[in-house]
């Protein structure tokens, strides 16, 4: 009971916290002009989203950060080394999107850092994850609980780490294309990590990574009163990059790595079809899907934007859910 007690006290401090942060952020926003740019593919179908604010992930951000750091000063939650990982991953990840998106809205364009500057950004947040993980006695290994699987990879082990943030921040940020979607499935899967971070309890901190999780659950709910359809707010890249890395973050930390392709499986999903795409059009010379991603071909075969968000979420719960049984209970 006292689990459930601290997770719902833990989400419903972040929702407060981030419905109060949203209602004086978002003005702040169109003050400024901090205005999304649509991409002219989509032009004729999402008109009306042109000029609605962006970098609004900071309205989880934020409320997240400084009701984790409230907490922590008043030892409801223990400081640890896993927690700074995955508080690091989260800022530190925060900070590249944001600088993406500046750059975007500075050069009035959809294109912000380079391909080889946000690479070089995440290789070296992926190095310092590597070197606290390593410090803290943590074992380059990749182990599957559930499968008696124990692979130790050394020092390729970083590779692996920076293969999991890169893929899967750039997989949430692909699917950010609707309104309420990439928030929507990031609140599934931080629920579902949640419960599966109480479970890790061969994890140092376990329970204080459930509780950060909650967290940020509280806070993209808030998030959704701002971005669910028709949207006031974006969470742009600094907001997309953020919640995808500290998902891997977190599914590194708890061993967890396989459970992740399952509980983001709408999110590899969606960042497959644009692979397959890509591919299309470079060997064979034709689309595979109408647009990519996986979402943008739906909208082009006609379906409401409301019912693909609302189809995409049912398919997040159910693997989440598949996802919470194989790793926690099973």
């Amino acid at each position: 009971m006292l689990i459930l007690a601290k997770s719902m006290l833990a989400m419903m401090i972040g929702f407060i916290t981030s419905i109060v942060f949203g209602m004086i952020l978002i003005p702040i926003l169109k003050k400024v002009k901090i205005r999304q740019k649509v991409s002219i593919y989509l032009e004729k179908k999402h008109k009306d989203k042109d000029g609605i604010p962006t970098m609004g992930g900071f309205i989880f951000i934020i409320p997240t950060i400084v009701s984790a750091t409230i907490l922590l000063l008043l030892n409801k939650m223990e400081w640890g080394e896993n927690i700074f990982i995955v508080m690091f991953v989260f800022i530190a990840y925060a900070i590249l999107g944001f600088l993406d998106d500046y750059l975007s809205i500075k050069r009035r364009t959809n294109e912000g850092l380079t391909e080889i500057q946000k690479l070089a950004g995440q290789l070296l947040i992926s190095l310092v994850f590597f070197y606290v993980f390593l410090k803290t006695g943590n074992e380059p290994v990749l182990n599957i609980h559930t499968l008696g699987i124990k692979i130790d990879m050394g020092w390729i082990y970083g590779i692996f780490l920076l293969f999991i943030l890169v893929a899967s921040s750039n997989a949430v940020n692909l699917t950010d294309g609707l309104d309420g979607l990439a928030g929507g499935l990031s609140a599934i899967a931080f629920f579902a990590f949640g419960i599966i971070s109480y479970g890790s309890t061969w994890v140092s901190g376990n329970e204080d990574i459930a509780i950060f999780c909650f967290i940020l659950l509280g806070s993209l709910f808030g998030f959704l009163f701002f971005n669910s359809h028709p949207a006031k707010v974006f969470m742009g890249d600094t907001g997309s990059l953020s919640l995808g890395a500290t998902l891997a973050s977190i599914a590194i930390l708890t061993n967890h790595e396989i459970t992740l392709i399952v509980v983001a499986g709408v999110f590899v999903v969606e960042t497959l079809s644009a692979i397959v795409q890509m591919v299309g059009i470079m060997v064979f010379h034709r689309k595979i899907l109408l647009m990519a991603p996986l979402h943008h071909h739906f909208e082009k075969k006609g379906y409401a934007e409301q019912d693909i968000v609302k189809g995409f979420w049912i398919a997040g719960l159910i693997l989440a859910t598949a996802a919470i049984g194989f790793g926690v209970w099973i």
